[in-house]
């Protein structure tokens, strides 16, 4: 190959790689089309004021260094939530951040518009969705549909970090979670299989059985935890079909679904623990004659890094190796 050959060659060579790079650089970059339930959404740029209708969903973004300005709350000063609503797990972290509190409960399109958000993200079901207002708040901004109770905290976290452009931190947080989740599954024996996992009603003659799809039946079978199979009667009870995550149990039904050779009680204490053991309408179940029902803790409603953190502790607290 002559000189002049050899530098039109590398030339060329350089060119295409150029051009592939750039052609890389725009696909990771932006603009960036989003597919949510409701279709594709194109972000411009990377979003820098983020509005979370769904304080469910906000923990997860405050845990991958989200840009959130504002978020949804849930009622203020009880056992999961802080003085401004938030859940207590990552009450903190939002008011190092400068989180502001947008409306309590009921989803208000006004206190919305009045953050000037670049994304608005809403749950696509639960109680904090705001769903309602989705062509009111596509005025807005760009408005990003999320499901989370048909997905563990993790892969809601790698969902939000490619929306968001935060997908290192994603990853990042996901891996350190790993890590201890993989440490404490070492170090804890398992109780008596199957278990069955639920929020207790406090009335004590209801409950939300929590799925396999749900994110603590996830997190709980990545730790080895069987969990026990519903009766074939309860298949069309989930939720209306409107939720993936859990069976509602009322009355004479809860007995025979709550079959578990072991309880896991979730957002739940031990008097909630001990007030379940001392409900006559369930002391016929083997979990409670042989009083293995345990707490999960406050702050396992709904598990985003935070809370899901906290109840690896409290599961290496119970189920300790000696």
């Amino acid at each position: 190959m002559t000189r002049a050959a050899f530098r039109r060659f590398s030339g060329t060579v350089a060119l295409l790689l150029s051009l592939m790079f750039a052609s890389h650089a725009f696909a990771e970059g932006w603009p960036r089309k989003i597919m949510t339930s409701k279709g594709a959404i194109t972000l411009e740029q990377q979003p820098q004021r983020i509005v979370s209708t769904s304080v469910t969903i906000t923990g997860t973004l405050l845990a991958i260094n989200a840009p959130v300005v504002a978020s949804g709350a849930t009622a203020p000063n009880n056992r999961v939530a802080d003085s401004q609503g938030f859940f207590r797990q990552w009450g903190e972290v939002a008011k190092q951040r400068g989180v502001q509190r947008l409306y309590i409960g009921e989803p208000n399109a006004e206190a919305i518009a009045g953050q000037a958000p670049d994304l608005i993200i809403i749950a696509a079901t639960g109680g904090d969705s705001a769903l309602k207002l989705y062509d009111q708040l596509s005025a807005i901004a760009p408005v990003m549909v999320v499901s989370y109770d048909d997905k563990s905290w993790q892969e809601l976290a790698t969902e939000l970090g490619q929306a968001t452009g935060k997908e290192t931190d994603a990853a990042k947080v996901v891996a350190q979670f790993s890590a201890r989740e993989a440490s404490v599954k070492k170090a804890i024996y398992l109780p008596p299989q199957p278990v069955s996992a639920l929020v207790y009603g406090s009335d004590g003659k209801s409950a939300n059985l929590w799925t396999p799809a749900s994110p603590q039946g996830q997190l709980l079978q990545q730790l080895g935890f069987t969990l026990a199979p519903v009766p074939v009667n309860f298949a069309a009870s989930f939720s209306q079909g409107k939720r993936h995550d859990i069976i509602q149990l009322a009355g004479e039904t809860m007995p025979d679904a709550m079959n578990g050779q072991t309880l896991l009680l979730f957002s739940a204490n031990q008097s909630d623990a001990q007030r379940l053991l001392t409900n006559p309408f369930l002391a016929k179940l083997p979990a409670v004659q042989s009083q293995r029902v345990y707490a999960m803790g406050d702050d396992t409603f709904r598990l985003d890094y935070y809370s899901a953190s906290n109840m690896l502790n409290q599961l290496e607290k119970l189920f300790v190796t000696h």
